[in-house]
Parts: C-alpha cells; sequence; structure tokens
C-alpha cells in the first residue's frame, strides 16, 4: 500500500506540472496582455494621453516581465509558489493573488462540499429507491426531474429563483454573502442564518446537476448489480429483501459514485459558477471570469492550478477509497 500511495504521488507531480504548463500557455494565447488593458483603462478613465498610457504599459511589462519569453514567465511563476508560496500579483484586483485565494477559496470549498453534500445524499437515497420499483410513477416521475436537472440552463434557472425571492417572497436583499446590517457585524446565530439565505440558492442550484447524476447512476448500478447471480443466491437462501439490497447490492453499486468524487469539486466550482454571478456571491469562480476577460495571468494561472491539485487529490482519495470498499481492487 505504501508503495502505491508514494508511485501515486510522484505521478500526480509529473501531472499537476503538466497541468500548470498547459493552463499557463492557454492563458498567454490571447494577443495583448493586462498592460493593455491597463493602457485602455488609463486612456478611457484617467484622461491620459495615448503617449502617456503606453509608457506606464511599458513600465508595468519590465516591473512584472511580461516582456520575458513564455518559458521564463512560467519558470518565474512556478518558482515563486514552490520556493515562496508566493502566487504572484493580481494585475486587476491591485493585491496580492495569495491574498485572494485565502479570502475566496474556503467559502468557495465550502459551498462546493455543501452542493456536493446534497446531490450525493439525495440522489443515491432516491436512486436506490426508484431502482426497486423500475418504470412505476416514482421511477418515471425521477427520470423527468434528472433530464429537466441536467439541461436546464443554471444561468436561467438562477434568474427565476432570484425573481420568486424578491418578488414572490418579498425579500430585499437577494444578492451578496450578508445582508447590509449584518456585512460588518459580528458572527451571530442571525448572521448565519443571513449567510444561509444568501448561499442557499447557490448550493442548490450547484447540487441539482450532481442530485440527477447520482440518482441516474445509483439506478442503473443498482438494477445491473439485482440481476447478479450473488443477489439471486441471496435471496434463494432466504434473507429479507431489505438486507439482500442494503448489504449486498448497494456496496457493489456504489462504485462508480466512488469513483466520481475524484472530480467532483471541480465540477461544483463550475456549476456554481452562473449562480454565484447572478447572486452575487464573491467565490472564486466569478473572480476566475474576470481575470481571464483581463488577462490576469497570475490570478487566473493560479485558480488554474487549484483546480488541478483538487482535481489530483480528488482522483487519489477516490482511489484509495475505492481500494478499501471493495478488496478485490489490487494497490499493484
Amino acid at each position: 500500500m505504501l508503495r502505491f500511495i508514494v508511485n501515486r504521488l510522484i505521478s500526480s507531480i509529473f501531472i499537476l506540472i503538466v497541468i500548470t504548463i498547459v493552463a499557463f500557455t492557454i492563458i498567454q494565447m490571447p494577443s495583448g496582455d493586462f498592460a493593455d488593458v491597463y493602457k485602455q483603462e488609463l486612456i478611457a478613465l484617467g484622461g491620459t494621453s495615448e503617449e502617456e498610457a503606453e509608457e506606464a504599459a511599458n513600465k508595468l511589462r519590465d516591473k512584472y516581465g511580461l516582456l520575458d519569453p513564455l518559458p521564463i514567465q512560467y519558470l518565474k511563476w512556478i518558482g515563486a509558489i514552490v520556493l515562496h508560496g508566493d502566487f504572484g500579483w493580481s494585475f486587476s484586483q491591485r493585491v496580492d493573488v495569495s491574498q485572494l485565494l485565502a479570502q475566496r477559496l474556503p467559502r468557495t470549498i465550502g459551498i462546493a462540499l455543501a452542493a456536493h453534500a446534497i446531490s450525493s445524499l439525495v440522489g443515491i437515497l432516491v436512486g436506490i429507491y426508484v431502482a426497486n420499483r423500475q418504470y412505476s410513477i416514482a421511477d418515471n416521475t425521477a427520470a423527468a426531474f434528472a433530464f429537466f436537472a441536467t439541461s436546464f440552463p443554471r444561468f436561467s434557472l438562477a434568474l427565476i429563483i432570484m425573481y420568486f425571492l424578491a418578488f414572490g417572497l418579498g425579500w430585499e436583499h437577494v444578492s451578496a454573502l450578508h445582508s447590509p446590517e449584518f456585512r460588518y457585524a459580528d458572527w451571530s446565530i442571525a448572521k448565519a442564518i443571513d449567510l444561509l439565505k444568501h448561499v442557499g440558492p447557490v448550493i442548490l442550484i450547484a447540487g441539482l446537476g450532481g442530485v440527477a447524476r447520482n440518482l441516474r447512476v445509483m439506478r442503473g448500478n443498482l438494477l445491473d448489480v439485482l440481476n447478479q447471480q450473488y443477489v439471486t443466491t441471496a435471496r434463494s437462501k432466504g434473507l429479507e429483501e431489505r438486507k439482500v439490497i442494503n448489504r449486498h447490492a448497494v456496496p457493489n453499486a456504489l462504485h462508480p459514485i466512488i469513483a466520481y468524487q475524484g472530480t467532483v469539486l471541480p465540477y461544483m466550482f463550475q456549476g456554481e459558477l452562473e449562480a454565484a454571478i447572478v447572486f452575487g456571491i464573491p467565490t472564486m469562480a466569478p473572480m476566475f471570469i474576470e481575470a481571464l476577460l483581463k488577462e490576469d495571468v497570475f490570478l487566473s494561472g493560479s485558480i488554474m492550478l487549484l483546480y488541478g491539485i483538487l482535481l489530483i487529490a480528488g482522483n487519489f482519495i477516490a482511489d484509495m477509497a475505492l481500494a478499501i470498499l471493495d478488496p478485490r481492487i489490487s494497490f499493484s
């Protein structure tokens, strides 16, 4: 087992290096850089002449090495992260990238984990329920829900929910993390409830797609397992149907669900993107979109690096969980 862990960690490091190279190359592909955006802002908002703006843009390029060859820029960026934990400077936010990540990463992970917990718990339980009632009204209803949840645009769903909360329920403050009266207040039960009211719709929207996927995967795999010979043997021995399902069928049907956990956090980040933008929740996803639009290479590259780390870590944990759940899986 130790050898398996070491081999996976070594391979994960190489995969992460490849991810950072590809990510840094992709975000550098659009023509121009942030200095061009900075130049246009100086001309449009600051009343600066084009010559003065170009001079200021060139100073910005020299200061942050934006004129260096792409490999040199990458080595400086990744070297600062590895050696000093320095993710660079965010041009668009005018602050260290590390500070931005420290502010937004915890709340982003919290929303993603909450959405994942809902999608896994509800999806698995409903999948088990409808698998034992194949082609019933409940099964057909669940199938219709899964189709709706996976096909309906999250952006449109967020707008519908926002409209309902504002005009149907009469909420005065729908967007942002807190209502104005709680924004700078100390933490209390009332502030926690207010936070839940604001992030709850985002969690719901992000988790809907996961519920649909877990439901369909659990239903399909459980139906396959229930037709296996060992399940028929367990029934022939006189075991109760509930014990046959819970002890023999469900654990084996969970394998694809567990394997899916390796990609769940990046998927949940993508799921909350549209909802977070509509509801004005300051998570990493809206910041990532803004960084890409403004060609903020260090901020967008650091976020993609974190996504890669989460993806690799999730797959590693999923492999370990599968090996523990199923003794037939070898660590070699």
